[in-house]
């Protein structure tokens, strides 16, 4: 054999060997690779409403048709001056309002231009009210009764009539030194002005009207 023959026979086996080893080391890298995994888009989950225990609600729909309101409850914040309209729940309406010429604490006797606070029912509809449309509230209630008899201020006869006409739910009287004729009416939410009822802007007032009926249930905090 020649000697061109011998390198020729040496460059053949040299590449073969080449193959060989660049396949071998090709095979392990991949034994080292991970997988690719496919990207997915997942949407984030919808925000969740935190319940807060200091609300009196735990939803928000404030588009709720007015006949798709099956039990309502108002919620008067006199230091935020806003009423909340609360369905099962549901916070379906917020109003601007103003109250009484003196609004802080609570009413203790007539012209003292408070708006009472505590816990009422409507007692009274009036959709030709002299400030619009109106609703009246169950005030006094025995609590404030209770007070002005300890005071002096009222007689055990009147105290009676007062806790008679809350027992019964009906209107209680509105003729002794406490006061009454407590509505929740139109005029105006532009200031205090009141002498001692809860107002709202006449459109506010027309929604709030439709919706509640006699007996619903108002709270009124300061």
């Amino acid at each position: 054999m020649n000697k061109s023959a011998v390198n020729h026979g040496k460059t053949v086996l040299l590449v073969g060997l080449t193959l060989i080893l660049a396949s071998i080391f090709m095979t392990s890298c991949s034994l080292f690779q991970k997988e690719a995994k496919p990207v997915v888009s997942i949407a984030p989950p919808p925000p969740q409403i935190v319940y807060d225990p200091e609300l009196p609600y735990r939803e928000v729909d404030l588009k709720r048709p007015i006949s798709h309101v099956t039990y309502p409850k108002i919620y008067v914040y006199k230091s935020k001056r806003r009423l909340l309209l609360v369905d099962n729940d549901t916070l379906v309406r917020e109003f601007r309002v103003g109250l009484g010429f003196s609004p802080s604490g609570d009413k203790k006797r007539q012209g003292d231009g408070r708006t009472p606070e505590g816990e009422f029912y409507v007692c009274v509809k009036n959709a030709n009210s002299a400030y619009h449309k109106s609703v009246g509230l169950s005030y006094p209630m025995p609590k404030h009764a209770e007070q002005a008899l300890i005071a002096g201020n009222i007689s055990q006869e009147q105290f009676a009539r007062i806790v008679q006409a809350i027992d019964s739910k009906s209107r209680p009287p509105w003729d002794t030194r406490l006061g009454g004729q407590i509505f929740i009416h139109g005029g105006g939410a532009q200031g205090d002005w009141t002498l001692g009822c809860v107002a709202l802007y006449n459109s506010s007032m027309d929604e709030l009207f439709e919706m509640v009926r006699l007996g619903t249930p108002v709270s009124i905090l300061p």
